[in-house]
């Protein structure tokens, strides 16, 4: 089985906004966990 991932048209990270972090409602940033900080969307396709 072939799973594609949603890809923006500038190739920003959907999950963080291509900021690479979240901001947190009690103060702070955190890394987002799906570009590990890049901002750019992974390019990644998996086979099952």
């Amino acid at each position: 089985m072939k799973t594609q991932t949603l890809r923006s048209a500038d190739q920003k990270c959907l999950y963080c906004g291509g900021t690479g972090y979240y901001q947190l409602l009690l103060g702070g940033t955190e890394t987002c966990a799906h570009c590990n900080g890049t901002g750019k969307q992974p390019e990644q396709e998996t086979e099952d």
